[in-house]
């Protein structure tokens, strides 16, 4: 379907929006420095750190340089998240493996009425953002596209230069958006089309999935970029 040569249909829309924040994106994030990057703007930061620095229980990467990560839990910003694992089909079982809990905390989340208290989780840094990110990214395309296999907390290579950081997750974004300009429609709408062991990919229609890394890319930038303004205003 076409309006005045602008195309509308599923793929094209979301091709769109993620290429216009792409973008967006890469215009905020030039000249970014590896202080800049590493700038931790209150205490307790999450970031990257050399493995024998890292503090938190469940840091990974698969080198020097890991990606903090704290103990395992569903945040109260996630209970509407569970709440739809659910309702696609996955067991508590199958969600308590996800969020590496136990199942009665599942239970707990599923029967929770009501609003929940406001998340706890720690202030991340530029360099975290980015990250966390490029490991999303980089798996995704691995388990929709690529070879199945690898865990996404060991293909990205975590160091503490910003720009060697941005040209690897560059990438990384790009590698992603070129497979999915290629998507037809049958498979915009297949279940199981990404197999990612995370989260609840493996039973979304795939448009969904292409749907939610628009949302990811956006809103992480979102944030990295307020952290960028924070950064030049406290030197003026």
């Amino acid at each position: 379907m076409a309006t005045d040569d602008v195309r509308t249909d599923r793929l094209s829309v979301l091709l769109d929006q993620f290429d216009k924040a792409r973008e967006q994106a890469q215009v905020r994030l030039t000249g970014l420095t590896d202080e800049e990057y590493l700038w931790e703007p209150v205490a307790g930061c999450w970031s990257v750190r050399r493995r024998g620095e890292a503090t938190t229980p469940r840091a990974y990467g698969p080198g020097e340089w890991v990606l903090d990560l704290g103990a395992a839990d569903i945040p109260g910003g996630e209970y509407a998240e569970v709440a739809r694992q659910a309702a696609s089909g996955m067991s508590v079982a199958q969600i308590a493996e996800d969020w590496n809990v136990s199942e009665a905390r599942v239970e707990e989340v599923l029967a929770h009425e009501g609003e929940p208290e406001p998340d706890r989780t720690a202030v991340t840094t530029i360099a975290w953002r980015l990250c966390h990110l490029h490991t999303g990214f980089a798996g995704g395309w691995e388990w929709a596209f690529g070879g199945k296999k690898q865990d996404p907390k060991l293909m990205v290579d975590f160091t503490p230069d910003a720009a060697l950081a941005l040209d690897r997750f560059w990438a990384a974004i790009d590698q992603w958006r070129d497979s999915i300009g290629t998507l037809t429609e049958e498979q915009l709408d297949t279940v199981g089309f990404s197999t990612y062991p995370y989260g609840s990919d493996a039973y979304d229609p795939f448009v969904s999935v292409v749907a939610g890394g628009n949302l990811e890319f956006i809103h992480h930038m979102a944030e990295i970029a307020v952290l960028r303004d924070l950064w030049r205003a406290g030197r003026q």
